[in-house]
């Protein structure tokens, strides 16, 4: 088995790299790594209706969507990822043999951890791990959060969703009770302190651990450039969904209801009391076909006067109602 460390802590490149090390290495692989602040979607989750979108914003937080099914997941420096990719030792959906080697290194420091329910593991009964899997050939990968001292306020900020009526068929996230391995040590430890015991006990020893050659960055940088950092990866991977959204503005009030196929902004219907001089059904023809998220927003109402179809509120009103 190679066993890898990394010190990048770019969610693009590290979702980047599961992938690049699940389809193009052929070795078993145990891997641990950080994200700085970001959130991580489900394959088959609309990350629009995962997200607190103005905290996001103002937090700079990434959304990247990864391979694995399952909920979306915050990351932040207080917490560690590890990722097992084996050639078909374990069967797909064997969660509670992947997460054995993690237990059994927090039980080694004295924390009661262990598996529970479908895919989780918790510590006297709250969830410090989610976990998710996925399949490609005959390669199994399995990888998990570990949180250690992560900000529990960020977490609840970012993954709550503003008041905006969703319909679809994705994978919605479960809430459960969380907590932070840290404060369940016998003695204190940094993250990373805490990382290299984890590393240790699934290794066997620190000789073994290796990191990334240069050939496999540039590999891992192509992917991350191409697909992970990415729009149409992140959200135009949603699955088709509708929303609905209310808002209240110096001109008055507007409803938006849109339904969004594979990131393209397919049918859209502008309700409200605001007046205007012009039809608004022009405004929905010329969003209609746009895709969903603000650059391609503005793009699309450049030469358009909103002030035409609805006085008194912006395009900065608009927007702000559609994402």
């Amino acid at each position: 088995m190679r066993y890898i460390i990394s010190e990048n802590t770019d969610a693009y490149f590290n979702l980047a790299s599961e992938e690049y090390l699940l389809k193009h290495t052929d070795e078993d692989i145990f891997y641990l790594w950080r994200n700085d602040n970001a959130i991580i979607v489900g394959k088959n989750q609309n990350a629009l209706s995962e997200i607190n979108v103005d905290y996001v914003r103002e937090k700079e937080i990434k959304v990247v969507r990864r391979q694995t099914g399952g909920g979306a997941v915050y990351h932040d420096l207080g917490n560690i990822n590890y990722t097992f990719i084996e050639n078909s030792k374990k069967n797909f959906n064997d969660f509670r043999g992947f997460c054995e080697p993690i237990t059994k290194a927090l039980n080694e420091m004295g924390v009661n951890a262990e598996f529970s329910g479908r895919n989780d593991m918790t510590i006297d009964g709250k969830k410090f791990s989610g976990t998710a899997q996925c399949k490609h050939r005959d390669r199994v990968m399995h990888h998990g959060t570990l949180l250690f001292s992560s900000v529990k306020a960020d977490i609840s900020g970012a993954l709550k969703p503003r008041d905006i009526k969703f319909t679809g068929k994705s994978v919605k996230s479960v809430a459960s009770r969380i907590t932070n391995i840290s404060e369940h040590l016998e003695e204190q430890m940094d993250v990373l302190t805490f990382r290299n015991r984890v590393m240790n006990s699934v290794a066997g020893g620190m000789d073994q651990v290796t990191t990334f050659t240069p050939r496999e960055i540039e590999e891992i940088q192509k992917l991350r450039e191409e697909k992970y950092s990415q729009w149409e990866w992140n959200f135009g991977q949603s699955p088709k969904f509708s929303m609905t959204r209310e808002g209240r503005f110096l001109g008055g009030t507007l409803e938006a209801t849109l339904e969004i196929r594979k990131g393209i902004i397919d049918k859209i219907r502008i309700y409200g009391d605001f007046f205007g001089t012009k039809d608004v059904s022009e405004l929905e023809t010329a969003l209609t076909g746009v895709s969903h998220n603000e650059e391609s927003i503005l793009e699309a109402l450049k030469e358009v006067d909103i002030n035409d179809y609805m006085v008194n509120i912006s395009k900065e009103d608009l927007i702000s109602l559609l994402l």
